[in-house]
């Protein structure tokens, strides 16, 4: 078994990170830089930076914060939001990310991806799905865009296997239902996209607690868990989940 990541999700609105519940009750949390310094030192194997309004407000990341979070972090950075074009990839790419996350623009133009696989190498573009449980659909599960604020009319594991095609290199699958719940990883969505794809998924949306961390790799075949509340509130430590994964016979990094 490949070693598993532990990733913490730095969501930003107006330059703050902020954390709610299923999208809605946004709250501050912290300065981004300072926590991704933060989370560097604690030995996080990469970290999630979303500029989570962008896409909604109709503009682009904001690439000064990218840039100073890259230039004093020193594990691999994935930044998205409103990324919509090649040039976009560029900018983030430019500004020091190591991996673009692309999420609503990609449901409305999915030739981006593979333009920016052909480009960048798949190995840089991340599909970021925000989904929910939907009775219509093939799977179950929905597509949708804007943080959950509107059903893209796609069934989830169509989507997700069209994305491989095209060429994304990994998909980070956020559950909506699931979303600042606590109640734990949505390990029925999560299984359902991991047994139809061959490139790695990322867990994320309801992480409230130690143990769900081992569930979600013991029920699933993810390569990586992402969470956000534990780790903002000082609840645990990056390096506290990696003890108790390490306990569980479930290889980390170092």
């Amino acid at each position: 078994m490949l070693a598993k990541r532990i990733i913490p999700c730095l969501d930003v609105r107006d330059g703050k990170v902020v954390k709610g519940v299923k999208f809605k009750g946004i709250k501050e949390v912290g300065e981004p830089v300072a926590l991704a310094e933060e989370y560097n030192r604690q030995g996080a194997d990469e970290i999630v930076f979303y500029d989570i309004t962008a896409s909604h407000e109709g503009r682009g990341v904001i690439l000064d914060v990218v840039r100073e979070t890259a230039r004093k972090v020193f594990v691999p950075l994935s930044v998205g939001g409103g990324i919509g074009s090649v040039e976009d990839f560029r900018e983030v790419l430019r500004a020091g990310a190591d991996k673009v996350s692309v999420n609503s623009q990609a449901v409305k133009n999915p030739a981006v991806i593979r333009e920016a696989a052909d480009v960048f190498g798949s190995q840089c573009v991340v599909l970021g799905i925000d989904a929910k449980r939907f009775g219509n659909g093939k799977s179950g599960f929905a597509v949708t865009l804007n943080g959950g604020r509107t059903d893209a009319g796609l069934d989830l594991v169509e989507w997700a296997r069209k994305a491989e095609k095209l060429g994304a290199g990994e998909i980070c699958l956020n559950s909506i239902d699931a979303d600042g719940t606590r109640g734990g990883f949505d390990i029925e969505m999560l299984d359902a996209v991991c047994a139809a794809v061959n490139i790695p998924v990322i867990a994320s949306g309801g992480c409230g607690k130690l143990e769900h961390f081992g569930e979600v790799f013991e029920k699933t075949k993810v390569s990586a868990a992402l969470a956000a509340s534990l780790f903002h509130y000082g609840e645990l430590t990056v390096g506290d989940v990696k003890k108790s994964l390490r306990d569980r016979n479930i290889p980390v990094r170092d």
